[in-house]
């Protein structure tokens, strides 16, 4: 057997193969890395691309998602229901989910909200009141206000104002109007006020 002998050629090309993988890993991490440490933004508000949960992007509110019943549970336990359809990759559907957002301070205590993504909605031939593809308009955003009989008191698609959903909000919970009461109140069950006082 012969002793292995390292010639210049076999130096050479090692060195070069150690180059070129050193060039690959630093190219894979300035890639990774994005660009010299700069994230880079493929999307945004105002755009149609995918960044992640509009709840919590453009909302800040990522509890909404995923929501804590189903619209059967919410019909089934006869709570008001505030449902909304959407997708991530919506601009209608990132600016109106600050809406969304804003109506849960008043009534996410006494409300379900139930943020529905419409590509989860599975496709069938028929489908039961309960379901969310029952009310479904294959347009987003769309929302709905069911009161606590499960009685639909609000069905709009687009972007709609804050105050059209909150009055059917204080439809449903026999609310005073906003035009009689900026805060939220009930109406008075009696508003005929009688003072016993005795006979002379």
């Amino acid at each position: 057997m012969l002793p292995f002998r390292s010639t210049s050629h076999d130096r050479s090309t090692a060195i070069h193969r150690l180059g070129q993988v050193l060039g690959l890993a630093c190219a894979a991490l300035v890639l990774w890395l994005g660009l010299g440490g700069q994230p880079v933004a493929l999307a945004g508000l105002t755009d149609d691309n995918y960044d992640g949960n509009i709840f919590a992007l453009y909302a800040g509110n990522g509890s909404l998602v995923p929501p804590k019943v189903s619209l059967e549970q919410s019909l089934k336990y006869g709570k008001v229901s505030l449902v909304v359809f959407y997708v991530d990759d919506s601009s209608d559907c990132k600016k109106f989910a600050s809406v969304i957002s804003q109506l849960q301070a008043p009534y996410g205590r006494v409300a379900n909200f139930i943020p529905i993504m419409a590509d989860s909605i599975p496709v069938k031939e028929t489908y039961e009141p309960n379901e969310p593809g029952y009310y479904f308009q294959n347009a987003v955003p769309q929302t709905l206000v069911f009161d606590a009989e499960g009685e639909l008191l609000f069905n709009e698609v687009g972007t709609v104002a804050y105050e059209a959903i909150d009055d059917a909000m204080r439809e449903a919970f026999d609310l005073l109007p906003r035009t009689e009461s900026e805060e939220l109140r009930r109406r008075p069950l009696n508003e005929v006020n009688t003072e016993l006082v005795p006979q002379s």
